[in-house]
């Protein structure tokens, strides 16, 4: 949705004011869509950019945090390739306990007990399904359960839960991370007491 009117009519509230979630252009996708991610949209503009809807982001967040909150946080793995995600990802896996793993991927990371930085998550939490391509392709290979940051443009074959967002921006990904951390700890009634800004990473 893309006015604070049309989703309080319908009777929705969302985790935070809408026009937080347009401020951080969390609704900004790419000029390319994915079949997987039709269900997400909710225009495209005139300059061909796809909008998603927020309200499905906002419901996505909260199932995501209701899914994470159930497992053990320190079988719980945040990665991020993308360079607006490093630090979102290692504030949010700080706060809930998990452990984080941002910038290149070591491949066998999952898969091969041999190496030093070997780990045996429940479930992982990708920034970008594409980025993030090789730890999904690991993930997946034992059987691991995956939640997606997914755009416009994200293949989601492999993503278990998606949370439609721009997962490009600097300021989005702060926000959903720092939204992720809000809920679990809402959930697991855990204060919580990071601002914003303390999730967005310096220009």
């Amino acid at each position: 949705m893309e006015s604070e009117s049309e989703i309080k009519d319908a009777g929705y509230e969302s985790i935070i004011p809408l026009d937080e979630f347009l401020a951080a252009g969390i609704h900004i996708g790419t000029q390319q869509k994915t079949k997987d991610m039709m269900k997400f949209v909710y225009r495209v503009r005139t300059d061909g950019l796809y909008v998603l809807d927020i309200q499905a982001t906002d419901q996505r967040i909260r199932l995501a945090a209701a899914l994470l909150a159930k497992y053990d946080p320190a079988k719980i793995l945040i990665v991020s390739a993308r360079q607006y995600g490093h630090h979102p990802v290692r504030m949010f896996a700080k706060i809930i306990g998990a452990k984080s793993m941002v910038g290149r991927f070591i491949p066998g990371t999952l898969t091969n007990p041999s190496l030093d930085i070997y780990f045996e998550p429940d479930i992982i939490m990708v920034t970008d399904p594409h980025g993030d391509s090789q730890i999904v392709k690991e993930g997946v290979s034992i059987g691991l359960p995956v939640v997606g940051l997914c755009d416009t443009n994200n293949s989601t074959s492999n993503v278990d839960l998606v949370i439609p967002t721009n997962n490009k921006g600097r300021k989005a990904l702060s926000l959903v991370y720092w939204l992720m951390a809000k809920q679990i700890t809402d959930v697991k009634g855990i204060p919580f007491n990071q601002n914003l800004e303390a999730f967005e990473t310096e220009l």
